[in-house]
């Protein structure tokens, strides 16, 4: 028996701020179906060249009231990257939530405009700790 990855689905309430946080991560959307009789979108972002791994963004057009302020319940998304401190200085640049902070080098967690938690993992060893990411203290749970 045969199994085969095909994307991860999220829900989220404003599609403009989800889509420019996944961009924010280096996803590109790679692939887009609007539904007029279901009034909703799905809209697949990958990393380039990566496009077998696919986060699925549903958005409702008439507001989604079901979808719960806390997603803890989702677990997470989870991704390399090259650089875990400019990573993260780039997404905090960018008024990203950095619930985890890099502080060992290797690993943090950020959260999404719908409070998706999204682990960031240092490629290869880990960096060596830096300030100020080394002495932050966590801003909520992950």
């Amino acid at each position: 028996m045969a199994l085969k990855y095909l994307h991860t689905m999220v829900r989220v309430k404003d599609l403009e701020k989800s889509m420019a946080f996944y961009e924010l991560l280096g996803l590109k959307e790679t692939r887009r179906m609007d539904s007029d009789e279901g009034r909703f979108s799905l809209i697949f972002m990958a990393p380039p060249g990566q496009e077998e791994c696919p986060v699925e963004l549903t958005y409702n057009w008439d507001g989604d009231d079901a979808l719960p302020d806390d997603s803890r319940h989702f677990g997470h998304l989870a991704y390399r990257v090259d650089n875990i401190y400019e990573m993260c200085q780039h997404l905090a640049d960018n008024g990203v939530t950095i619930n985890r902070p890099p502080r060992d080098g290797h690993m943090a967690f950020v959260r999404s405009p719908d409070n998706i938690s999204v682990e960031l993992l240092q490629e290869g060893d880990a960096l060596e700790p830096a300030e100020p990411w080394a002495s932050m203290e966590n801003t909520g749970h992950w």
